[in-house]
């Protein structure tokens, strides 16, 4: 049985005022014709005898965070999506019954309030309310104002706590809102189609990455949760004839977390017909450069100790080099016990079983994280991505390029390999290197070289995912989805501790 803390009960006692007055505690429809923001931007200007002379009408309505009596009058700060405005309750402006409401009111309740905007004695911008409506009774007490939710764990299961004391946290998910619509607005300028491609899959394509497997009950068939966002489906599309296509979705990793790593998260992935990765360079720096500015509202930023930014020149870094240049190795002549060597040497934790282009790709991670950006990184070997054209300089590497900034992958494009014989040969290196134990090996895909054999048009493909944001935001990806994944509570506990 649920125990009640004694401010619980008092709010609960609460209820019978409102039925014995007929009152709806938990509210009915209510007409709003204002907000916090549009009376700031509106009136903040104005000298309160200038508002006086307005005499301007409004209707908000809000969560009260503060309230305080004085003899027969009072204020209150009302919370909307926005943000705060004070409102002043007298006495003789009210009913009897609307100012017993308001001295009934606790922390928390969702009041609306209908009246004129003025200004205090002490400059406050304000509204005057000559009409009170309560709306809902909030049966728990808000976290106390000044320490908010201090528990990180309960700040992310109870989001809604967390947004209502945070105004950055408030903001983020706006800020997010605009990080998608900026990408989704440029993309329709640039005439791309956006599509969906199926979550549920027969097989897991499109990625180097674990999938989540579960089981169709009417199929009566293992099923995966897509690893991409619809990477081989979009590619089909080319083959259908559409030119450009991109898709934003929820994808899923069965892997490990961490600050940059989710298991499921939202993608974008885009494919051009007839473009090649430097045509993709162009748009992808308008686009990240964008971003940016509307979600920061400047190009520059700092993240993760560094600072970048987003209208300087974007560097270029070869895999290569990098690597050489960072760790002494040459990969294109180094033996798997020369990088086993090294990665001891510097205390990284690996698995020696996997094959030895994985070991340069920790290798490569490990250099990365020296690097600022904003650039790109190209050359990449053809062993670590089977899907990329070959570039025809160097036939040992891809003609591919990854974002980077803060010591990070932030983006990922190249040519799309459409040569289904090339490609056939390249998924059975990938089988060779899962059966010696890699995990991360692509499977293959006999649907999709059916569908090249009908003819894909050369093209260029892009996905980026919420990593990017969150590094804008200079926080951990977990703090930038709204509601993350959580271990389900073993018992329900009373959590009067949360100030």
């Amino acid at each position: 049985m649920r125990h009640f803390t004694e401010q619980e009960l008092v709010r609960r006692s609460k209820l019978d005022f409102f039925k014995e007055n007929n009152i709806d505690a938990f509210g009915q429809k209510f007409v709003v014709t204002s907000n916090s923001e549009e009376i700031k931007q509106k009136f903040d200007s104005f000298d309160k005898e200038k508002l006086e002379e307005l005499h301007e009408h409004v209707i908000i309505a809000g969560r009260i965070m503060t309230k305080r009596e004085k003899g027969k009058a009072g204020f209150m700060h009302l919370q909307d999506k926005f943000g705060q405005i004070q409102v002043y309750v007298r006495k003789d402006a009210l009913t009897e019954l609307e100012y017993e409401i308001f001295l009934n009111a606790d922390l928390g309740d969702i009041v609306g309030i209908e009246g004129y905007v003025f200004r205090t004695n002490m400059g406050e911008l304000s509204v005057k309310a000559t009409k009170y409506t309560h709306l809902v009774k909030a049966l728990r007490p808000l976290p106390e104002k000044y320490h908010g939710l201090a528990d990180s764990e309960i700040k992310l299961r109870k989001r809604y706590l967390d947004i209502i004391m945070d105004p950055e946290v408030r903001d983020l998910f706006k800020k997010k809102q605009k990080f998608w619509a900026t990408v989704r607005n440029i993309l329709l300028e640039e005439d791309f189609l956006e599509v969906e491609t199926p979550i549920l899959e027969n097989s897991a394509g499109g990625a180097a990455a674990t999938p989540f497997i579960t089981h169709h009950n009417d199929l009566d068939i293992d099923v995966f949760l897509r690893i991409s966002m619809g990477e081989l489906w979009q590619k089909k599309l080319l083959v259908a004839g559409y030119e450009k296509t991109f898709e934003i979705g929820r994808q899923f990793r069965n892997e490990g977390m961490s600050p940059e790593h989710l298991q499921d998260y939202t993608q974008m992935e885009f494919y051009w017909a007839y473009a090649d990765y430097k045509d993709g360079m162009e748009l992808v720096k308008r686009l990240y450069r964008e971003i940016t500015k509307n979600v920061l509202g400047t190009s520059k930023f700092k993240s993760k100790g560094y600072e970048i930014d987003m209208d300087a020149e974007w560097q270029i870094y070869d895999f290569e080099t990098i690597i050489k240049d960072g760790t002494g190795i040459s990969i294109y002549e180094a033996t798997k016990e020369d990088i086993i060597k090294k990665l001891n040497q510097e205390e990284i934790e690996f698995d020696p079983n996997v094959s030895y282009w994985r070991l340069v790709d920790i290798l490569w991670k490990m250099v990365r994280k020296t690097l600022t950006g904003p650039g790109f990184l190209v050359g990449q070997p053809v062993e670590l991505n089977p899907l990329p054209k070959r570039l025809q300089e160097d036939q040992r590497k891809v003609a591919q390029f990854q974002v980077i900034l803060a010591g990070s992958e932030m983006g990922n494009g190249y040519n799309e390999l459409n040569d289904p014989i090339d490609l056939e040969s390249r998924f059975l290196e990938q089988r060779k290197m899962s059966e010696a134990g890699d995990k991360e090996a692509h499977e293959h895909d006999y649907e999709f070289i059916e569908a090249l054999e009908y003819g894909m048009p050369p093209a260029f493909g892009f996905g980026v995912s919420e990593r990017l944001f969150s590094t804008l935001m200079n926080r951990p990806i977990r703090e930038c989805v709204i509601f993350p994944l959580m271990k389900p509570r073993k018992e329900v506990k009373n959590e009067d501790n949360i100030n």
